[in-house]
């Protein structure tokens, strides 16, 4: 068995679900394990024979056949998982979900306070209900995965919510959008109980997790977003860095991982926050009908500048604090979409980059290897010497 771990290096939208469908497609029994963010990610595959998924609530790997393991760290939406599941068997894909039971459940009263929030704070979240999620389940308001299980158990925890945010927080909601909401909610769950595969993290890696050849860790958002190394408030609630991987590695005995860390050929970010190099002109890109997170009614429009070295240093160091020591390895995508030279910034000055391994050169330190893709399809991700 190998074990790897993907993480971006940005903001978010660096390739991960083109690296992690790459990997995947590499070994002959893969598995998927999702251990940072949750459903409000948007990680877009696309097949070597052009069959195209972005995957939120599964893994990346899905297309290539890899099961996902949904670990605890991880929120987990009903609906999400119902609408994309059934997306999935329209494709044809009969995907397999393993999801931990203590994993975080997002309600419609998480999502509509994140909107409620978003609409006057305006830190950039995607206004699906992610960071509230998180926030109100540090508190005694939990409701877990394996709680959706029971009907009475259900109705008492979601009670719980309801009075932490209606309550406690003061927020009226729309009477006819909130009963909507709880309308899929409740059928989402009738849906998650006839399909859904509720287990324990020991139970899986003690059981059927020996039968895969390679673990793909797929990280999600990017480092620069970390919650602890992130430029608050334009953060998100998830440790993105390597630190929940490893601790799943450790408690269950996984083998030492390699580590890939992917950045576009530019950086992007979504809503407010800042994003270096702006002040610059560029990048010169060719246009692609194939970008995903283009534009979002919370987040706006997708942001643009050149790479700039010292923000992709600083978040290697970031990660270093749980890392150091581990094989690392650098993914460059969106290579095809430069319309001319690859200009980047180091040190506040203009750089000429002719290759990925030319990048990880000026970075510094040791890499086993660095990679580049100049397309969607994972087929095109190739070793470069």
């Amino acid at each position: 068995m190998t074990t790897k771990i993907i993480l971006g290096l940005a903001f978010g939208d660096e390739g991960k679900g083109v690296t992690t469908d790459y990997l995947c497609r590499q070994a002959e029994r893969p598995l998927v394990v999702r251990f940072s963010g949750g459903h409000q990610a948007g990680h877009t595959v696309v097949t070597p024979e052009g069959q195209r998924h972005v995957f939120s609530n599964f893994g990346a790997g899905t297309l290539a056949g890899a099961p996902t393991f949904w670990s605890r760290y991880c929120t987990f939406h009903p609906v999400g998982y119902a609408n994309e599941r059934e997306a999935l068997l329209e494709l044809g894909v009969r995907p397999t979900l393993f999801v931990d039971g203590l994993a975080a459940v997002t309600t419609p009263y998480d999502l509509l306070y994140n909107r409620h929030l978003e609409a006057s704070q305006k830190h950039g979240s995607c206004g699906l209900g992610f960071g509230a999620t998180v926030a109100r389940q540090e508190g005694p308001h939990k409701l877990h995965v394996m709680d959706l299980l029971d009907d009475f158990v259900l109705s008492q925890k979601l009670a719980s919510v309801a009075s932490y945010y209606v309550e406690k927080l003061g927020v009226a909601y729309d009477e006819a959008a909130l009963d909507l909401q709880l309308e899929s909610f409740h059928e989402a769950v009738a849906y998650c109980r006839s399909n859904l595969l509720c287990t324990s993290g020991r139970a899986f890696f003690s059981s059927v997790a020996e039968s895969y050849d390679t673990i793909v860790f797929e990280g999600s958002q990017g480092l620069l977003l970390d919650q602890d190394f992130g430029y608050f408030p334009h953060v998100t609630r998830a440790h993105v860095s390597s630190r929940n991987a490893l601790a799943l590695v450790r408690e269950y005995a996984l083998p030492k991982p390699d580590i890939f860390y992917v950045t576009r050929a530019y950086q992007t970010r979504h809503g407010n926050g800042p994003l270096t190099n702006e002040d610059l002109p560029g990048p010169e890109l060719h246009p692609t009908p194939y970008e995903t997170n283009i534009f979002n009614p919370w987040q706006g429009a997708q942001r643009r500048s050149l790479l700039d070295l010292n923000q992709l240093r600083y978040a290697l160091r970031a990660d270093a604090q749980y890392s150091a020591g581990l094989p690392r390895h650098l993914v460059v995508t969106c290579l095809d979409q430069l319309a001319g030279a690859w200009q980047a910034t180091d040190e506040d000055r203009p750089v000429i980059l002719d290759s990925p391994k030319a990048l990880a050169h000026r970075l510094g330190g040791l890499w086993a290897g660095s990679w580049g893709n100049y397309g969607q399809a994972g087929n095109l991700v190739d070793v470069l010497p």
